[in-house]
Formats: structure tokens, C-alpha cells, sequence
């Protein structure tokens, strides 16, 4: 019989990001964004519902069972705190566990630019971090929260489904705020976060045009707004958002966006090139006027265009950022171009070329 204290002691030691439990399969550890499987025996249905209804509370056993699927921190005494999403397969139940960290990396442990810094500590707005699954999102997000507490005094709510990093008081104040213990949603939290008298308010992730209509309003009157999109490219943002509303609301939403977007700061997990570990290759798409023109005028297609030739403005590209790591030596060529936009660019990048392309984009 497996423990899942014993599994998750095992995980913690070979520092292992994510856990996959799946009937029929041995225990699978994620270690450097690859997957090992372990030395454990194959999982049984039995095993693997004993185990998720140990790790499980009443209240969140009852939305599995209504639902298929649940979301929830799981916290073991000793080992830390695990993002557990637990859900049915083919008829069976399937456990996915990830490590989050207790203590919140810092911008120059995470490898980040120090342009975040400078966009973390904006007066209003809306900030949106993007990328795809398990590309360290949250990790970033909870980086720049801690960033604004160390150097600001204000208040700060965060609404999360669930929470993953637990923030103290330090000269900022945060309350955290999780879907299905303290509210019963995101729509229903945000409609009254301004009776709390926020200054920063942190939406987990941006799920609906409910959510995102009030993360709108917030920024109308002022106040700095971050949440979590999922999206590839920092230029896909505004499409994506979009994408919420029915055709005949987007051109509102459109105009405002154009007026309260931010910043989106957009990542991918590339390999090191000593082999171990990660370091992130970050896109990052700043509202300037040339910015504000494009989204305004719906011309999101020469958005890359911009974030290419906006470096004054604080912005940079995959394939700019990719270059700058490629130069360090801290990734390979190879990996530079496997995870690059436009690989072909790159390449001619590393030899020295610089095409004005983009520039010849924007001004057409």
C-alpha cells in the first residue's frame, strides 16, 4: 500500500515539481519539466480513490463528486503545501499534486527581468500574466505581490482557486481569499472587493467576461488590478480576452483595454544549459501610445511588431529575451530555438543579422 506521505517526502527530496497518480501506472515525478517514473508499484482504482479521499475535506470530496473535478491545497505537516487537482479519467479518479514553495522566490532567484520590478510597482492598471500550463505563472505573480509588500504600504486582496503562496504582513497588508472556504466564487468576490478597501487586488486567473468586467472596473477608478491568463504569446492577450465577450461587446471592451491595459508579461520554462533546472525566457507587452493606437484601432496583429521595437519602453520579445540567454550561456542554441517564435529569426540573430521588419510592419 502506498503512503502518500512517504510519496510526498520522496518528491520533496529528488525536488520534484509536480506529482501524477494514474490507475494502472507507477507513480510519475516531474524533475526538470521531465517526467520519472518511480520504483513504486502500479496504482490500483482502490488505491487511488483511498488516496484522494484521504488528501480530500468533506466540502471538497462533495464537489468532486458533484463536479468530476476539484481544485484544493493540500498541506502536510513537515513536507509543505501541494496544488492538488483531483479528477476522473476513462471512468477512473487521477491525481495531479505540485510542490509549492513556502518561501516566495525573489525576482533574481527566479531569473526575471528586472523590468518587472518597475511594472510591479504601477498605480492602476491591469497586469496579466500569461503562458501556457506549468510554465510558472503563479510563481511570478507571487513574486511581484511580494515585490509590491516589501516596498509599498497598501492593501492588498487576492482572490485564488486555490491559494498557493501564503503571504505574510510586511509593509503592505494582504488578505487571501480562497473560492469555495471565503467566497463562493470569483464573480462574487470581485463584485465586493471595493467595500474592502483594496489598493491591489490579485484575481488568480481571469476565467469569464464576469471577472473580467470587474477587473475592468476596478481599474477604471484607479486601483492596480493582476490576474493569470492562459496564452502563448504576450501579443495574444487582448485576442484572448476578446474572446470572453459576444461579438457585439468587443469593441467596448476593446476601447477600454486599450486605455487600462498595463503590461502582460508572458513566459517559457527553457532548460539550463548546465542541465539542471529552468530559468524563464519572458516576453513582455507595456502599454505605450504605439500600444494604445493598435489596440485601439484593432489592428492586434502588428502587437509583436510593437513588443520587437519597444525595448526603450521596457519590452521585449521571445526571441529577444531567448538571444539574451543564449548569449549568457545559460541555455543552448538548441534550446534557444526550439522554444523561439520565429527560429529562423533567431538564428540569423545569433549570426549578427537584425532585419527592421518590424518596423516596416508598423509602418505600413
Amino acid at each position: 500500500m502506498i503512503d502518500i506521505k512517504s510519496l510526498l517526502s520522496d518528491m520533496v527530496l529528488r525536488k520534484a515539481s509536480d506529482l501524477h497518480l494514474k490507475v494502472g501506472s507507477v507513480p510519475v515525478f516531474r524533475i526538470d519539466s521531465k517526467l520519472h517514473p518511480t520504483e513504486y508499484e502500479p496504482l490500483s482504482p482502490e488505491e487511488t480513490e483511498r488516496i484522494a479521499n484521504e488528501i480530500m475535506s468533506a466540502y471538497q470530496r462533495e464537489r468532486f463528486q458533484g463536479e468530476n473535478e476539484v481544485d484544493f491545497a493540500y498541506e502536510a505537516e513537515g513536507l509543505g503545501r501541494f496544488r492538488t487537482n483531483v479528477f476522473r479519467q476513462r471512468g477512473f479518479i487521477g491525481i495531479v499534486m505540485r510542490m509549492v514553495k513556502m518561501d516566495i522566490p525573489s525576482f533574481e532567484e527566479l531569473g526575471l527581468p528586472p523590468i518587472l520590478k518597475r511594472i510591479a510597482l504601477s498605480e492602476r492598471g491591469i497586469i496579466i500574466t500569461c503562458g501556457t500550463t506549468s510554465c510558472g505563472k503563479s510563481t511570478t505573480l507571487a513574486a511581484m505581490v511580494d515585490y509590491i509588500n516589501q516596498n509599498k504600504r497598501v492593501h492588498v486582496i487576492t482572490v485564488e482557486d486555490p491559494i498557493e503562496y501564503l503571504h505574510r504582513d510586511k509593509k503592505g497588508i494582504i488578505n487571501q481569499r480562497e473560492v469555495g472556504i471565503d467566497t463562493d466564487s470569483f464573480h462574487g468576490a470581485l463584485k465586493r472587493v471595493m467595500r474592502q478597501d483594496p489598493d491591489v487586488i490579485v484575481v488568480g486567473e481571469m476565467r469569464d467576461s464576469e471577472s473580467f468586467m470587474a477587473a475592468l472596473a476596478a481599474s477604471d477608478t484607479g486601483h492596480l488590478v493582476f490576474s493569470t491568463l492562459h496564452t502563448t504569446d504576450a501579443s495574444q492577450v487582448v485576442g484572448r480576452i476578446l474572446e470572453f465577450f459576444p461579438l457585439e461587446e468587443r469593441d467596448q471592451v476593446r476601447q477600454q483595454l486599450a486605455a487600462n491595459l498595463r503590461s502582460a508579461v508572458c513566459q517559457r520554462l527553457v532548460p539550463r544549459a548546465s542541465g539542471e533546472g529552468v530559468v524563464p525566457a519572458i516576453e513582455i507587452l507595456s502599454s505605450n501610445l504605439t500600444v494604445q493606437k493598435l489596440i485601439h484601432e484593432n489592428k492586434l496583429l502588428k502587437l509583436p511588431a510593437a513588443i520587437e521595437t519597444g525595448r526603450e519602453d521596457g519590452m521585449q520579445s521571445f526571441n529577444q529575451s531567448l538571444l539574451e540567454l543564449y548569449n549568457k550561456k545559460l541555455i543552448t542554441k538548441e534550446d534557444a530555438l526550439a522554444y523561439a517564435t520565429n527560429a529562423d529569426a533567431l538564428k540569423m540573430n545569433m549570426q549578427g543579422i537584425f532585419l527592421d521588419e518590424a518596423k516596416r510592419i508598423l509602418a505600413t
